[in-house]
């Protein structure tokens, strides 16, 4: 009898259950089942997530699963990270959970930096310097209330304790956290004195492709749902995202396309040189003893409020053919900027930004996707140039995978291969749900490793090439330049 494996994969926009089996050719289908949006709103003086719309939209996906013919399944359970959900004694919810984009976290830097070293936190953890990382957020929570709580669980590990009733801690999500330490393998006591916190109120730390538990379907009794086997897999969307790239040998690169664009490469050791933290780079734990050696970028996020300001007027693909239509390379933005996090209007926050560094500004919609597009691409490039300095002299990347979301905009594929002069292998789209599968067939004794199931991909999904054309390279000394002052 086949298997049937269920992604659930939850994004900072939208959610989905993918559906997946392997067949008798050894390819993986992957079909979606179930979506639904996802976002946050102000409630209670700060932007919360939803989360009990989260548990209800997945348990309509799984009666859904079941009406499809499958009885029996296995789940997976992915999601962004840093976020966290504070339990009382009973195991109920404190407040909904508070989203990383949130304005509480503006000052926390520039505050827990008064009390400890940035460098040394660093040193400690191997994680980029972000104001929304978990450590921050619980340097400046409400110490009452947190003090409070019985137990903090991260979005995707709270999600599978609704289902299952058991509360873990998985490490790949864990490790964004900004709270564990590398060389010890386990949580930092004195990050945790920091913020207030201490082990008792964490769940174990659970590896990747652990058996959860069973969903109590008796808990949900309005809903006709199957008998599923919770596995706890590579519960950081990015995570799930690099095992789900069909990338071969050493010197191939990623780029997890989607709100955000995570650019790195798949490594075994921890990086934490001056170099690094200066370039703020990130060591993320990854799933079978991997680290993901990467840079957080601003991505889709920027066209994505774009779109969003325009009351979706134009589609995506429509964006992208008037961005084609446009003159190139008009003005240079810093993605990295503050301004471009959560402001309330992205065009706006875009066009001060071009007057504010005397610039031509973007005012169509056309002038706006191109002044994003290419900024992406030049900043790919000039990342990509960077991390191929931290990871070592003499390693020179020759592919770059990138997957996600973004991975369907064939226009900012071909100028981020004409910026960075590198191959470029877009796709699968769905690389965090197959990654999610992925680890769950290897859990289940579908696969040996990850070696094999990543062969898999290449034989069951599509992907596109995209060769580097003829570019000016001078454009990225100028924009090199830009940011040097930009950055002053």
């Amino acid at each position: 009898m086949t298997e049937t494996y269920i992604a659930v994969d939850i994004g900072a926009s939208s959610g989905r259950l993918m559906k997946s089996e392997r067949q008798e050719n050894g390819q993986i289908t992957l079909e979606e089942i179930h979506r639904f949006k996802n976002g946050f709103r102000m409630k209670d003086g700060h932007n919360r997530w939803a989360i009990h719309q989260l548990t209800n939209e997945i348990l309509l996906g799984l009666e859904k699963v079941k009406k499809s013919g499958a009885t029996k399944c296995y789940v997976g359970i992915d999601t962004w990270a840093v976020d966290y959900c504070l339990l009382d004694k009973e195991g109920e919810l404190l407040e909904e959970p508070i989203s990383y984009r949130d304005a509480r976290t503006e000052q926390a830097i520039t505050q827990f930096s008064q009390q400890f070293s940035m460098e040394k936190l660093y040193e400690k953890t191997g994680i980029q310097i972000q104001p929304f990382n978990t450590i921050f957020q619980l340097f400046v929570e409400n110490k009452e209330k947190l003090a409070a709580a019985e137990k903090l669980l991260l979005i995707p590990d709270y999600l599978g304790y609704v289902f299952t009733g058991n509360a873990v801690t998985e490490k790949t999500n864990a490790s964004t956290m900004q709270l564990l330490n590398p060389d010890a393998q386990n949580w930092d006591d004195e990050l945790l004195s920091l913020v207030g916190l201490n082990q008792k109120q964490l769940a174990p730390l659970t590896d990747s492709g652990t058996v959860l538990g069973e969903l109590q379907r008796e808990k949900f009794p309005t809903f006709d749902l199957p008998c599923a086997t919770f596995i706890t897999v590579a519960t950081h969307d990015t995570a799930s995202a690099v095992i789900g790239t069909p990338g071969e040998g050493q010197d191939w690169a990623y780029i997890s396309s989607g709100t955000w664009s995570l650019l790195g490469v798949e490594t075994t050791v921890f990086n934490v040189s001056r170099e690094a933290f200066l370039e703020n780079y990130t060591n993320e734990w990854g799933a079978h003893n991997t680290i993901r050696f990467l840079k957080n970028i601003m991505g889709m996020w920027l066209i994505q409020e774009v779109a969003r300001m325009q009351e979706y007027r134009y589609s995506y693909a429509e964006l992208a053919d008037m961005a084609a239509a446009t003159p190139a390379f008009q003005q240079f933005i810093n993605v990295f900027d503050d301004s471009f996090l959560n402001p309330e209007n992205m065009i706006e926050a875009i066009q001060q930004y071009c007057e504010k560094t005397q610039q031509k500004v973007p005012k169509t919609a056309g002038e706006l996707a191109r002044c994003i597009y290419d900024n992406l691409a030049l900043c790919y490039a000039v990342e990509l140039e960077k991390m191929e300095e931290l990871t070592g002299t003499g390693r020179k990347i020759d592919k770059l995978h990138i997957v996600g979301g973004g991975s369907n905009n064939r226009f900012l594929n071909q100028l981020t291969a004409n910026a960075t002069g590198v191959t470029i292998e877009a796709g699968p789209g769905e690389a965090t749900a197959i990654g999610n599968i992925l680890v769950q067939m290897i859990t289940t004794g579908i696969f040996t490793d990850l070696k094999e199931a990543r062969k898999v991909i290449q034989h069951s999904f599509g992907v596109s090439i995209h060769q580097p054309e003829a570019f000016d390279q001078t454009i990225i000394e100028k924009y090199k330049k830009f940011l040097k002052g930009a950055t002053n």
